[in-house]
């Protein structure tokens, strides 16, 4: 699946990333993220992704229901295996799920969307490149690594600045 490889080299990138920052730049909170720390962005992309995994036997999938796992999000080298895991869980067959959210705190029901998980992958590839950029902003401010260009960079602004620059 060529959506699987995407992952992969996202995933490669992220966890290239993490194996340059020390422990403290990992946890360190950053005024450019109000506060919050590069760990925890990481967490995020990483129980969006386990929520799908959990959700995909059972047909339902609900991002809401995150674990927040502290331990993703203090130490990198968990978050490291935990990508790893999550990617070696990415060739399932496609499949119809049903979407669970609310999206509207003053409302107590929740909607169910229709989607499929081809479809959540790719949502969650796109969800964690988002907080990739968000990742270099905190890394800027805390840190002295040198990132990829393209870390935090969708696949469609690369193609469209190399198609700009001919």
């Amino acid at each position: 699946m060529q959506l699987q490889e995407a992952v992969n080299n996202v995933f490669a990138q992220l966890a290239a990333t993490l194996r340059q920052l020390s422990d403290q730049e990992y946890v360190q909170p950053c005024a450019s993220l109000f506060k919050n720390t590069i760990g925890q962005h990481v967490r995020h992309i990483i129980e969006l992704f386990q929520c799908l995994e959990s959700g995909y036997e059972g047909g339902i999938v609900n991002y809401e229901k995150r674990k927040r796992d502290a331990l993703i999000e203090t130490d990198k080298k968990v978050a490291e295996k935990m990508l790893c895991q999550i990617f070696c869980q990415l060739n399932k067959p496609n499949k119809e799920l049903s979407l669970e959210a609310c999206y509207d705190d003053s409302v107590s029901g929740q909607l169910s969307i229709a989607t499929n998980y081809y479809r959540e992958v790719a949502y969650n590839l796109e969800h964690a490149i988002h907080h990739m950029a968000l990742i270099r902003t905190g890394i800027n401010e805390v840190s002295k690594i040198s990132l990829p260009e393209e870390f935090g960079v969708a696949v469609s602004t690369i193609k469209y600045r190399k198609q700009c620059a001919q």
